[in-house]
């Protein structure tokens, strides 16, 4: 398998001739990695993890410009609807179904959003920043009122080629669900909070994964994003979980699983 992150949560993953992306997002004015029109409409499926802006306003306003199947929850197709989506081309998934794609098997698992502190949002959208990217604030503003999970996210259990990815749209899991644990490879968003290295101590005790590839670090929305310190993190991996190999990502840079 080979697996390219293409900034913020935008993953691709390949295995044999299928080529599957996940949560498309082409970032803002100020954002260091841009996916761009032609990259995204290139897929044939995507997949999205929830329906929160960064992982899901390209998809709706690129769909009918596009040959792609979405598979997503039910508030991503209610959202779609609004956008007059062509509804034949979109998948509501259901938790703890499994979807062929190929010889890709991906389950869909329950999970939870990180709780976001006002701490972090006063810390993220101070002053300067607000003047700095003023040319963003329409479209966030807009984006966030009209793109909500409404507390539906999920995982994505991948399984081909005798490996095993967990994608984690956002660094919560739900206390209720039983997650794959030892998984080969464990897709890891890392921003949307003051206490990151202890959310992420959370995960990782029950997940226990071979190695862990990090995504959503980068600024990719200004103001409302920022660069995350990766620092206290690879203290706590070198102090709790050592045997745990972590890879930060560079973007289009292609990694075989």
């Amino acid at each position: 398998m080979k697996l390219t992150w293409l900034g913020t949560a935008v993953f691709v993953l390949e295995s044999g001739k299928e080529k599957i992306l996940f949560d498309p997002f082409m970032e803002l004015q100020g954002g260091h990695v841009a996916l761009t029109d032609d990259e995204l409409l290139q897929y044939d499926t995507v997949f999205i993890t929830h329906c929160h802006f960064d992982h899901f306003a390209f998809t709706a306003d690129k769909i009918d410009d596009s040959d792609f199947t979405v598979f997503c929850t039910r508030q991503c197709v209610k959202t779609l609807e609004r956008f007059e989506a062509d509804q034949d081309r979109v998948v509501e998934i259901q938790p703890d179904r499994t979807y062929p794609i190929g010889d890709i098997r991906i389950t869909p698992l329950r999970a939870r959003h990180i709780a976001f502190r006002w701490r972090y949002i006063l810390d993220t959208l101070s002053p300067w920043r607000m003047i700095r990217y003023t040319g963003n604030l329409p479209f966030l503003f807009w984006a966030n009122r009209t793109f909500k999970e409404a507390g539906e996210i999920v995982a994505y259990d991948i399984k081909a080629e005798g490996r095993e990815i967990l994608l984690l749209g956002s660094l919560a899991l739900d206390p209720a669900e039983t997650y794959p644990k030892h998984a080969d490879v464990l897709i890891l968003p890392y921003q949307g909070n003051n206490d990151l290295p202890a959310r992420a101590r959370e995960v990782l005790s029950v997940l226990q994964p071979k190695s862990v590839v990090l995504s959503h670090f980068d600024n990719a929305f200004p103001p409302m994003s920022r660069d995350v310190d990766l620092r206290p993190l690879k203290k706590l991996m070198q102090e709790e979980f050592p045997d745990i190999k972590v890879v930060k990502p560079e973007a289009f840079r292609t990694m075989t699983i």
